[in-house]
């Protein structure tokens, strides 16, 4: 415990010190590209060696992802020996390992098909822990440190074709709890964007058990729940719950929100969408809405090209600024990057952490990543002013793509 709060204080100071100065820079670091334009500058006037650049996108196209092209093939061989793994929401065929590395705002280097729209899997986490976000600082949710329970009502199911409840199900609750019960009433929002919550109950037809289950089989329905904030797992049922409680707080569709507070004003495409599970509708204000999914475990997620992921790491990367405009919160940027004590390489959904940097050792220990099965990648660096998205990469070749690129760099 003593050590990881040591981590805790070191890492809060070395990112409050890389945030003042990244601020300082001059403004001629700070381009953001409109929509439908984003300028390129050449490595060499950039300041690589061009050579040395080409050979780090070689290396990373070399360390293409060996799983199946068929994203409904590989969740099958990733999960199909867990129960009730069956996807449920939609999949689509992969392409090339593809990236985009851009420095100071500019796009200095691309390959494979940046325009191709792909699940991007758990990099969807980010983008349901920003709406979270925006729901704090509008007021719709005064403190993540609330309890959930407050702000979610029963919440009724839509199933358009059942009228008449069938007898065996007569004594059943009609309407979803999903923070009811004695555990999941204590669960804040802080727990539930750290996976610190330990939340219990099925949704969408899975169990939160069933979810990278552990231990003896026999106890994974009955198993004693630990407090929250003490243990974290990381578990795609917990993470539906939390965008089915925000849908709820906003009442409306979360993909709407995104697009109106985020995805328009940073200048991205039209063509990415949020997906959830084809029996996770609910009625909302007498409309049917799509709960939808925080990553592509059961399929759905963010479907997305990877421009408009390197836009949204370009606005991370000013600490949720774009040209001037605060559309994130600085504080909750901040938020997002403490580590948590459970798992210090891990900050909100999904910004994962380099501390200790044990995860990328050769990148620094201010660096952070939107990361997502596959591996999507979205590499953010506010020591050097630089975004890099890598999909479809072998966990093994991570670091090594970005000790190549940052090799590269000569100034």
């Amino acid at each position: 415990m003593l050590k990881n709060l040591l981590l805790l204080t070191v890492f809060i100071g070395i990112n409050l010190t890389a945030f003042a100065q990244h601020k300082n820079k001059k403004s001629n670091t700070n381009y953001f590209p409109p929509a439908g334009n984003w300028a390129h500058q050449s490595p060499q006037k950039s300041g690589f060696d061009t050579a040395a650049l080409r050979q780090a996108i070689i290396f990373a196209q070399a360390n293409e992802a060996k799983t199946p092209r068929d994203q409904a093939v590989a969740q099958a061989l990733s999960f199909g020996k867990e129960p009730f793994s069956e996807g449920v929401g939609p999949f689509a065929e992969r392409g090339a390992e593809t990236g985009i590395i851009v420095y100071k705002g500019y796009i200095v280097a691309e390959w494979g098909d940046p325009n191709r729209i792909e699940m991007t899997h758990s990099v969807t986490k980010s983008f349901l822990s920003t709406v979270v976000g925006l729901a704090v600082e509008k007021g719709l949710i005064k403190n993540v440190f609330d309890t959930v329970s407050k702000y979610v009502p029963p919440i009724e199911v839509y199933n358009p074709l059942q009228i008449n409840r069938p007898a065996e199900d007569l004594g059943k609750p009609e309407l979803l709890t999903p923070f009811a019960s004695s555990h999941n009433k204590t669960l804040t929002w802080d727990v539930m964007l750290r996976q610190t919550s330990d939340w219990e109950g099925t949704l969408w037809g899975k169990p939160d058990w069933a979810d990278r289950p552990q231990g003896n089989a026999s106890e994974w329905v009955n198993r004693k729940r630990n407090e929250p904030g003490t243990v974290w797992k990381y578990n795609d049922t917990r993470v539906n719950a939390l965008a089915l409680a925000a849908t709820n707080v906003w009442r409306q569709p979360l993909p709407k929100v995104l697009k109106e507070y985020i995805m328009d004003p940073i200048g991205a495409s039209n063509t990415w969408r949020w997906y959830g599970y084809r029996n996770s509708w609910i009625v909302l204000d007498g409309q049917a809405v799509q709960s939808v999914s925080g990553g592509g475990h059961y399929g759905g997620g963010m479907f997305i090209n990877a421009y408009d992921m390197a836009r949204f790491g370009l606005l991370t990367l000013h600490r949720g600024n774009w040209n001037g405009k605060q559309l994130i919160a600085e504080n909750w940027v901040q938020q997002a990057l403490t580590p948590t004590k459970a798992n210090p390489s891990y900050g909100y959904m999904n910004w994962f952490l380099n501390l200790d940097q044990k995860f990328l050792p050769s990148a620094p220990a201010t660096a952070f990543v939107h990361l997502g099965n596959g591996n999507n990648m979205i590499y953010v660096d506010p020591e050097h002013d630089l975004v890099m998205v890598v999909r479809w990469i072998e966990t093994k070749g991570m670091d090594g793509t970005i000790q190549k690129v940052l090799a590269s760099l000569k100034r």
